[in-house]
């Protein structure tokens, strides 16, 4: 496919083209950019789906502003490190104000005991993720249930690509617990 056929097919949302675009052909060139741009771990799927929904805004007008003058993937590096440059600030790491622990010391007096160690154990999970945006979302949508469009704002994203991030997110906090169940299991079973 010819430079222009992949932008075609871009706008035309054929789902073949635009996954073996973003997620084989211009892996290598979004792996340096976000070593290049990001000083902290980002996720590649997150990182893509906020650049589709980028270039897609719209009706597809950037990529419809695509001439031909340079290859596609160096036109996709530099409108790529112009937006998350731009994005950098609100893409940082969600560390919590306050951890959950001070919560307890300072606000309340726990007295059921199942509950502080759901807590306890949900804090642990999220200490163990490395994706900090992906703790927000979950504390803020799933624990906090703050409206998705706060959120969103908070992320300086739309509500739509949020919803992606927490299922992300889910998916992501699921399989750390999984782990943390088989390490425990294997423990006892010594």
């Amino acid at each position: 496919m010819t430079d222009k056929q992949i932008i075609e097919a871009l706008i035309a949302r054929d789902e073949k083209v635009t996954k073996e675009f973003f997620f084989e052909n211009c892996r290598p060139l979004f792996m340096s950019i976000i070593r290049y741009v990001f000083s902290y771990e980002v996720d590649y799927d997150e990182f893509v789906n906020e650049f589709y929904l980028h270039l897609m805004e719209n009706n597809a007008y950037r990529l419809k502003q695509f001439q031909g003058r340079s290859t596609i993937y160096q036109w996709m590096k530099v409108i790529a490190i112009r937006y998350f440059i731009s994005k950098r600030k609100s893409m940082i790491d969600m560390e919590p104000k306050e951890t959950l622990s001070d919560n307890f010391i300072q606000n309340e007096v726990v007295d059921d005991e199942s509950k502080t160690t759901a807590k306890i154990d949900i804090e642990h999970l999220f200490s163990l993720m490395p994706n900090r945006r992906y703790v927000h979302v979950i504390r803020r949508l799933m624990l906090q249930e703050a409206e998705p469009k706060v959120v969103a704002r908070e992320l300086n994203t739309n509500v739509d690509n949020l919803y992606n991030i927490k299922k992300r997110a889910q998916a992501a906090l699921t399989e750390i617990a999984l782990k943390e169940i088989g390490k425990y299991e294997r423990k006892i079973n010594k």
